[in-house]
């Protein structure tokens, strides 16, 4: 069977996700067909070539073990995920029957009835006696299984080797250090972003929160209140904020840049740092930098501390929908085989989620390290909340930090702004 991908243009996607009705109601099919077509969305990488290659693999394998089936890949944006997968819940004609997904957002899926429970396909996979068990509960609902976890993420501090040794730099070991480098690195070379930041980077200013010891939200058992205004997490808003200018990174420029831009810059040439996932590895191979930069956990408040990351990652779910559920949990396996998750770390740097695997490519490359040691310390979550897929489509936090950096809003009033609409989203999901 000939092998199909089918990439979708980024203006296509948007414009698809700007039209696409709110989620009113969901469907699960009764049809279980063993031939025909089967749509797939994954995210789209910054530089996604590898990713395509392994992917293209599995499913000429499936192809071949699927007499009568054939498959289509469509790369979707992350940024407008949110938009586009429930759009997909709502429209069971045009939704795909396998979708990637960020582990954040799970409990909003779920609530939106969108994802199948595969639980007992899950316990039969002779595999996923081996998934962390961190990454199995990024799947798990109510004690529901509703995917397969796909890998894990976590982000440190790129640094370019050969700017720090012509600046006669040390490597930063607190953020505050951190700070006052890339100040200095702009400085001396205005042409650089000392640090690139994003407004719009949600996952790389968490850290900071976390560091001052501020937190998104608290509560247990599903109920959520906002403390993204609380003292501790202002002086973290403050720390993240003040690389924004034109002393480091230009608000003008850098408000709305995303992780991906980010990252971009860096693999460019265009910065001296940025904070960065495993998974950046290979755009960050692939740029100007190749050679020329190493990794290390990003650093805390005080020296040789590691400032909490967040316990990224994405899964792969089938949907209700679906008129080819066994074919589709068959191929979301072969996705996120042991096999499969190991091509994808020497394609892309993804670290697996199962232990094992880790383990082995932990110790057959250097540059897992500072991964697995962040791994290893304070990692944190998003509150476990459907409200959270609300919270997160509705760029409730990087309206805030673009807010603050614009000079729109203190930083007293845009916390205390996000709070209302995150307690708003917390609110109406009970």
């Amino acid at each position: 069977m000939k092998l199909s991908v089918r990439m979708v243009a980024v203006a296509a996607v948007l414009a698809t996700a700007a039209c696409a009705p709110q989620t009113s109601g969901n469907s699960s099919s009764d049809k279980d067909e063993k031939t025909g077509t089967l749509r797939v969305w994954l995210f789209q990488e910054v530089n996604n070539k590898p990713k395509e290659e392994v992917v293209d693999s599995v499913l000429a394998e499936f192809e071949t073990a699927h007499e009568g089936t054939h498959v289509t890949v469509e790369y979707i944006p992350v940024e407008t995920r949110a938009q586009r997968i429930k759009a997909a819940f709502n429209d069971p004609k045009s939704a795909p029957d396998l979708v990637e997904y960020g582990n954040t957002d799970t409990a909003g899926y779920v609530k939106d009835g969108g994802l199948a429970d595969v639980t007992e396909e899950f316990a039969a996979w002779d595999e996923a006696k081996d998934t962390d068990p961190t990454a199995r509960q990024s799947v798990t609902v109510g004690g529901k299984i509703y995917g397969v976890p796909y890998f894990v993420g976590v982000r440190a501090l790129y640094y370019r080797t050969d700017v720090f040794e012509e600046l006669g730099l040390d490597v930063p070991k607190t953020q505050a250090e951190l700070i006052s480098t890339a100040k200095e690195i702009r400085a001396a070379k205005p042409e650089l972003y000392g640090i690139a930041v994003g407004g719009a980077y949600t996952y790389g200013a968490m850290p900071f929160i976390w560091a001052h010891g501020g937190e998104l939200a608290t509560g247990t058992g599903g109920s959520y209140a906002a403390a993204i205004d609380s003292a501790a997490a202002r002086k973290g808003i403050e720390a993240y904020t003040s690389l924004f200018g034109d002393d480091n990174c230009p608000a003008a420029k850098c408000a709305a840049m995303t992780g991906n831009d980010t990252i971009t810059a860096f693999a460019a040439g265009k910065a001296a740092m940025a904070i960065g996932g495993d998974f950046s590895h290979a755009a960050v191979e692939a740029g100007k930098v190749k050679g020329a930069y190493a990794v290390v956990p990003l650093p805390g408040l005080k020296p040789g501390s590691i400032a909490p990351a967040f316990a990224g990652g994405n899964n792969l779910g089938v949907l209700r929908s679906t008129t080819h559920r066994t074919l589709a949990v068959d191929l979301m396996k072969r996705l996120a085989s042991k096999k499969a998750q190991g091509e994808l770390f020497e394609a892309m740097g993804f670290l697996p989620t199962f232990s094992d695997v880790r383990q082995q490519v932990a110790a057959k490359e250097a540059f897992v390290k500072p991964f697995v040691e962040t791994l290893a310390a304070d990692t944190k979550f998003v509150p476990a909340s459907p409200a959270w897929a609300q919270i997160d489509a509705g760029q409730v936090l990087p309206t805030m930090f673009q807010e603050v950096v614009s000079g729109k809003k203190d930083v007293a009033t845009a916390s205390a702004d996000a709070a209302k609409k995150m307690n708003d989203a917390f609110g109406s999901v009970g």
